[in-house]
């Protein structure tokens, strides 16, 4: 399953149009807002995916019978830029597990790059459902590593794949890799430059969380 927020119209094109924009951009603390508010959107939509169980709930007035989500989740996500991604889906999964992983690009002076993963911390993923976050889904090179470290902790039984912005090539590759996941994005665009940027994109969504200078 492949579903794109911005085919539907909602008030998630708000936060990723601000996220976007050259000027407003450059306020990191409303890019980490507008970045955690579009996780929220995100985790409401994945939400309806999962199986639910009745509970009976004893209010002040009487019984009421609700049904609650059945799955045990664990939440993903690779730092830094993720942090305020994975902070918007931990605010209504807040029952949920965690996994942190520090990976990163190092360019080569011929416009290539090397995937390094240097930290991983993850409970016991068998069974579960795993939603691995990520701002920026380019090549899809970070995110194949990424997903194939997680996955020696455990089979999960469902795996999420969720993106702010991801590119059609990126996109494509991770489907072709991990078929049985569903993906889902902000939005989808087009391109990639030389040194696999998303164009239109919105730039480094690191360096825009944490004010350092934008790359590319």
């Amino acid at each position: 399953m492949i579903v794109n927020l911005s085919e539907t119209n909602s008030i998630a094109n708000q936060f990723l149009a601000e996220m976007r924009d050259a000027k407003i951009q450059k306020d990191s603390m409303r890019f980490r807002r507008n970045l955690e508010r579009l996780g929220e959107v995100l985790a409401y939509e994945i939400s309806k995916t999962f199986e639910y169980n009745s509970k009976e709930v004893e209010t002040p007035l009487g019984v009421a019978w609700v049904k609650l989500p059945a799955p045990r989740l664990v939440l993903a996500t690779i730092l830094r830029a993720g942090i305020p991604f994975h902070q918007g889906f931990l605010n209504y999964f807040d029952k949920a597990e965690n996994a942190f992983v520090s990976a990163y690009r190092k360019h080569h002076k011929d416009g290539t790059f090397d995937i390094h993963l240097e930290y991983v911390s993850c409970p016991d993923l068998e069974g579960c459902v795993l939603i691995i976050v990520d701002p920026m889904l380019a090549t899809g090179a970070s995110m194949n590593i990424v997903l194939d470290e997680l996955i020696t902790y455990g089979k999960p039984a469902q795996i999420h794949i969720v993106t702010a912005i991801a590119s059609t090539e990126g996109a494509g590759f991770i489907k072709r890799k991990y078929p049985e996941a569903s993906l889902w994005m902000g939005a989808l665009d087009e391109e990639l430059t030389a040194k696999s940027y998303i164009v239109p994109g919105l730039g480094d969504s690191g360096d825009l969380c944490y004010g350092e200078k934008v790359q590319g």
